[in-house]
């Protein structure tokens, strides 16, 4: 069975169902902590009453600096709601680690950014290196990948849209909310994987929702890509794409080959004003709610609770 750990500023905890057990540990880094997985499960043996997870001032699970790596477009669900048609070829892109936040901290939307959106995803956790040239099996996961964590990939669309500048629009700061758990693994565990459910809602009314089945290229393949050309280490992050259900959505394909004929200037303000009418972006004061687990508990990666605000 998966171990749920908590980090805190004064440290790190290991779950057991409401209360944590603080983890006796020198390891600052996660992958420092992953070095010391005999701490974590000595303290997630232990038989210590331990201390409300509640009362748990929660960071995220991960610590930076380390590479944020991420996957465009790998649900089926999400490719159909973007206008993709026929074979989507695999691609990533880079978040800044300092967009890496807290499970419960503000999403804070840029002055500049009038259509904030929201990413749910499963995130893994390296536990050792990944060189480049390393081809990865089904079964050669568990040798990668220490953990998964709950994350959300909010992107700003028109800076997005108007750049094709993921980076930048996928990077301010609060932009990866993190956590709460880092769910390290047990080899048996990787075979559940797929049965994890991903959702999130806006203000108690759900956006996505659906399960890993629905990725079009899955961990072991989206490791073996990346390693083409991108070493990882022990505590960097690997988010796996989203499901459908965003904000954004493609326009309808008469209306999309009639947009294409028109300057670039002149779609791009069409294009904005309709998405201006458009109310499932985030806006100051909204709430957004996240979980991914599988349906027996196995894997539970906790919930996120993020308020969105405007930047002063």
């Amino acid at each position: 069975m998966s171990t749920n750990v908590v980090r805190t500023p004064d440290g790190w905890w290991a779950v057991r169902d409401e209360r944590a057990v603080r983890i006796e540990t020198k390891a600052v880094t996660t992958a420092e902590l992953l070095a010391d997985r005999d701490a974590v499960r000595e303290a997630a043996a232990s038989t210590d009453a331990g201390t409300p997870v509640a009362d748990l001032v929660a960071l995220p699970p991960v610590t930076t600096p380390c590479r944020v790596v991420a996957q465009m477009v790998n649900y089926r669900s999400h490719a159909k709601d973007s206008g993709f048609t026929g074979d989507i070829p695999p691609t990533f892109f880079r978040k800044a680690s300092g967009s890496v936040s807290g499970p419960h901290d503000t999403i804070v939307r840029p002055a500049h950014v009038k259509f904030l959106d929201y990413e749910v995803e499963l995130g893994l956790v390296m536990g050792a290196t990944l060189p480049v040239g390393t081809v990865v099996e089904e079964g050669d996961l568990p040798r990668y990948v220490a953990g998964l964590v709950l994350t959300n990939d909010v992107s700003a669309r028109d800076v997005q849209l108007t750049k094709t500048q993921f980076y930048e629009s996928k990077s301010y700061p609060t932009f990866t909310p993190t956590g709460p758990y880092l769910a390290l693994l047990e080899p048996e565990d990787f075979a559940h994987l797929l049965n994890l459910r991903l959702r999130l809602n806006v203000n108690g009314v759900p956006r996505q929702d659906r399960t890993l089945a629905d990725m079009i290229v899955r961990p072991a393949q989206a490791l073996t890509l990346l390693a083409r050309f991108q070493t990882l280490d022990p505590g960097d992050l690997l988010l796996t794409g989203t499901p459908g259900g965003t904000a954004l959505k493609a326009p309808p394909a008469p209306v999309a080959k009639i947009s294409a004929l028109l300057p670039p200037a002149v779609r791009w303000k069409a294009f904005f004003k309709n998405q201006a009418k458009n109310l499932r972006y985030l806006r100051d004061g909204d709430l957004v709610t996240a979980t991914i687990g599988t349906p027996d508990g196995r894997i539970d990666l906790g919930e996120q609770r993020t308020p969105v605000r405007d930047a002063p």
